[in-house]
């Protein structure tokens, strides 16, 4: 998936919840493990489409998903770019 970001949460509940969720709102979403660059309880993360990042921020705030934030990979670091709301 090129142009894409990456949401770590703290559970896997919140992360296949979270994937259930952009799903049924058509975003194109991989799981796959959490970067270890990422420190996350998790060991499961999403990937999606930078396009989608607004759309994807709309959806854990008005469903409260507890993220542990969202990053993107800038040459193998990972940037922080949403916190949890």
């Amino acid at each position: 998936m090129e142009h894409s970001l990456v949401m770590a949460f703290d559970s896997t509940q919140q992360a296949l919840r979270a994937e259930m969720l952009l799903e049924y709102a058509d975003i194109e979403n991989d799981m796959f493990p959490t970067p270890k660059e990422i420190t996350a309880g998790c060991a499961l993360s999403l990937q999606f489409p930078a396009a989608d990042l607004e759309q994807v921020r709309q959806i854990v705030r008005e469903e409260q998903v507890e993220i542990r934030g969202i990053f993107r990979n800038n040459e193998g670091r990972y940037e922080l770019l949403a916190q949890p709301t």
